[in-house]
């Protein structure tokens, strides 16, 4: 039997810095195509950019733009997880949009304790449409911290006042872009419950829950056909928010 060698070179990102201690990685169409919109993508506790490069390909292989990022405490950006967090969100969306054309529309794709985020974050970072994976809830990212369940470098006191100073239901009532929340219904550490009941408060016509049997709170991150259901979303309303 004679075996084949495949070389594989994967897209890497056109390029790899740091802004205010953020360390980030952007990805822009080839062949210099301007981008119908850009996407900030946030990943868990305890994660990295890096775990989440393979929706970034798959956002330039449809002509959006995308800029992964590592929190604070997380992977290579400087400082403690603290207060800053929304308004870090924010400045990643600033930052993408400075590195595509004026006018080109932004939205926020997180998992997990990103999605917490992304949903808080909607307005300040002025984000088209959101994205949101097993959303995590204020109560159980507090609990983690008072059981220090998580590993990655924080500033408890400041995060933990951040946290008791949104309310995640009331964000979601008051959205004023489309919402997709995503969620296994094997979820084990954020119940599946969690984002029906966000789902109820959901407003924007656009927005919707899909929930799949089975899996578990990682699984629906990577899913290819759950990936290009999200592209399809961002695409409506990217579409929407140029047209």
């Amino acid at each position: 039997m004679s075996w084949r060698m495949r070389t594989v070179n994967p897209v890497l990102p056109d390029e790899m810095a740091a802004r205010d201690g953020l360390a980030y990685s952007l990805w822009l169409p080839a062949g210099g195509a301007a981008p119908r919109g850009g996407v900030v993508i946030l990943h868990g506790a305890g994660s990295c950019k890096e775990n989440h490069h393979d929706f970034a390909r798959a956002l330039v292989a449809s002509g959006l733009a995308a800029l992964a990022f590592d929190q604070r405490g997380h992977g290579e950006s400087e400082g403690p997880m603290d207060g800053r967090a929304l308004d870090d969100v924010a400045a990643m969306a600033d930052l993408l949009r400075e590195r595509t054309p004026e006018g080109t529309p932004v939205a926020l794709r997180g998992s997990s304790m990103g999605g917490y985020l992304a949903i808080l974050a909607t307005r300040k970072a002025g984000a088209a449409a959101v994205v949101a994976i097993c959303p995590a809830s204020a109560e159980g990212l507090a609990r983690g911290l008072a059981a220090g369940a998580f590993q990655f470098d924080v500033d408890r006191m400041s995060l933990e006042a951040l946290l008791s100073a949104h309310d995640l239901h009331e964000a979601v009532t008051e959205l004023s872009c489309p919402l997709l929340l995503v969620h296994a219904e094997g979820d084990e550490q954020v119940p599946v419950e969690h984002s029906r009941e966000l789902a109820r408060l959901m407003t924007h016509p656009g927005s919707r829950l899909v929930t799949v049997p089975g899996g578990h709170h990682r699984s629906v991150q990577h899913d290819p056909e759950l990936n290009a259901l999200a592209l399809r979303f961002l695409d409506r309303a990217f579409a929407r928010a140029t047209g």
